[in-house]
């Protein structure tokens, strides 16, 4: 007897498993409050250099003093970066005048001024990481998807391992932990330290939280499962841009977006270890409780199995025998699926947060292309519900990631004036893109067996985390040419994509037990 077979007796989708998925939904909302933080949390509003002994100018109006005190962009507007060396009060008389010579125009000197009447504080104000600071404010991000990278190497291996609840358990314990202190750091070391672990906490959430839904559910409603906890991702994306219009001081917008981690984790002790988790590991009397649990609730109490007939159901994997992240690589189909999936997870990822993380690219104002991107994703999810039962995981997958890219690249070609256009574009390109990373979680979790699923999850994890990290890093790219960053992502989507074509399907198969049944 098969575990799919077990599950068809005490319910595959019963009130318990309902119950459980929408209890596991609560981290979910955790995840994107953190993940997509840095739109906020390091905004940079408009600025200029301080200009001293400003109150000498008691007759000039500020923008007079700001004409001679700051030289201007092409546009007319005023410089960030850059001051006169001293005042130019020539250019009161016509300010269409060039300044004398380019040897008088210096960098900041006295520091900033902040325009607060969007932010109260970010952590780009509290520690002036703007100009030639400006790539350690978007490092910011880059420390946080380290850490999620980290943790989802720890968190795969630890959940294989001990199991999947304890580990859930434990990374929303550090999450709050680590949460708190971010909102209590005092220099930019202790802020990028802190969020880093935080990255490394909440991986665990990230990592777990489907696996966990998905072993107690059965073959016709895995997607559906996936689909719903996906769209809970999509709430806290309008939730984050609710509170960050709410909270506009960093500090608390932290505690903010952490605090919700403990009512997860209360909700959390109701949530049972996975069965199948527990057979695959020779645990077969905790099994046998959770089972008969399930049964009760499913209204199945005539169900009845001697714990003897789940110790048949275990795998033929030796008391004391472990598996690695080397595993994943030791057969030539599982070898195939891993170097594949890991293109593919890096490519969802990394022009994911390359849309994400660029709310101002678009044209609409932050709170609002933060809310609308949540809500264009729940569309998405539908019909990718659709598509991934009738094309199939695999073209779903290739197709969803292809037109992002192709989204992200038309926005390269549109003109700027065209704002309206630009919009609608990105909005789509965010739709298939949000729809691509809710493919390659239900996918991944199709295509490991049990014995490695975590371990599977934990290494796509670590190459979509890379891919995380990486993008916003490549903003910094508009240097070299301002449309750099937007071709990058278009191309790594587009090939990562084409990648795709290369994994097998996973449509209405079993969930694999061990490595033989994949091979």
């Amino acid at each position: 007897m098969k575990f799919e077979d077990l599950l068809l007796e005490i319910g595959g989708f019963g009130r318990f498993q309902i119950l459980i998925l929408f209890i596991l939904c609560l981290p979910r909302i955790n995840l994107p409050m953190h993940f997509l933080l840095h739109n906020f949390l390091a905004a940079t509003p408009s600025h200029h250099c301080a200009i001293p002994h400003q109150e000498a100018f008691v007759n000039l109006t500020m923008e007079e003093i700001l004409l001679i005190s700051i030289p201007r962009e092409p546009d007319g507007t005023f410089k960030s970066c850059e001051m006169f060396s001293q005042p130019q009060f020539h250019l009161l008389l016509n300010s269409s005048l060039q300044p004398e010579n380019n040897s008088i125009i210096q960098h900041c000197q006295h520091g900033w001024v902040y325009d607060h009447s969007q932010f109260t504080s970010t952590i780009s104000t509290q520690w002036d990481l703007v100009c030639e600071q400006r790539g350690l404010n978007q490092a910011t991000a880059t420390f946080f998807f380290i850490g999620v990278t980290m943790g989802a190497v720890v968190f795969g291996y630890l959940s294989d391992r001990f199991g999947r609840k304890a580990m859930l358990l434990l990374s929303l314990m550090f999450s709050i932990i680590f949460g708190m202190l971010s909102a209590a750091s005092v220099s930019y070391i202790m802020m990028a330290i802190t969020r880093t672990l935080t990255g490394v906490a909440l991986s665990g959430v990230s990592l777990i939280v489907l696996p966990l839904g998905m072993e107690w559910v059965d073959i016709q409603h895995r997607t559906f499962s996936a689909i719903l906890t996906s769209i809970f991702w999509s709430i806290g994306n309008m939730l984050l841009a609710t509170v960050a219009y709410l909270v506009r001081e960093w500090h608390w917008l932290l505690v903010a977006v952490t605090a919700p981690c403990l009512l997860s984790m209360v909700c959390l002790w109701w949530v049972p270890e996975s069965a199948r988790w527990l057979i695959a590991n020779n645990k077969v009397k905790q099994a046998h409780r959770n089972l008969l649990r399930c049964a009760r609730m499913n209204g199945r109490k005539d169900f009845t199995v001697s714990q003897e007939a789940l110790r048949r159901m275990t795998t033929d994997k030796k008391p004391g025998e472990s598996y690695s992240y080397i595993s994943l690589f030791r057969t030539p189909v599982l070898r195939k699926i891993s170097l594949c999936s890991g293109v593919v997870w890096f490519g969802v990822a990394f022009s994911y947060y390359g849309m994400s993380l660029n709310l101002t690219g678009f044209g609409l104002n932050m709170y609002l292309s933060q809310f609308v991107f949540g809500v264009i994703e729940i569309p998405a999810k539908m019909i990718i519900y659709v598509l991934v039962n009738r094309a199939g995981r695999r073209q779903s997958q290739a197709w969803t990631l292809i037109l992002t890219g192709l989204c992200i690249g038309a926005n390269v070609i549109i003109p700027k004036p065209f704002t309206s256009l630009r919009s609608v574009v990105a909005v789509m390109g965010k739709g298939f893109s949000e729809a691509a990373f809710t493919t390659v979680y239900l996918y991944t979790s199709e295509l490991y067996p049990t014995v490695l699923r975590q371990n599977g999850m934990g290494y796509t994890s670590f190459m979509a985390r890379l891919g995380g990290a990486l993008a916003p890093l490549v903003f910094l790219l508009d240097e070299v040419w301002r449309s750099l960053p937007e071709v990058t992502y278009c191309g790594v989507a587009v090939c990562s994509g084409s990648v795709a074509f290369l994994l097998p399907e996973t449509l209405n198969v079993r969930l694999p037990e061990v490595i033989e049944d994949i091979e």
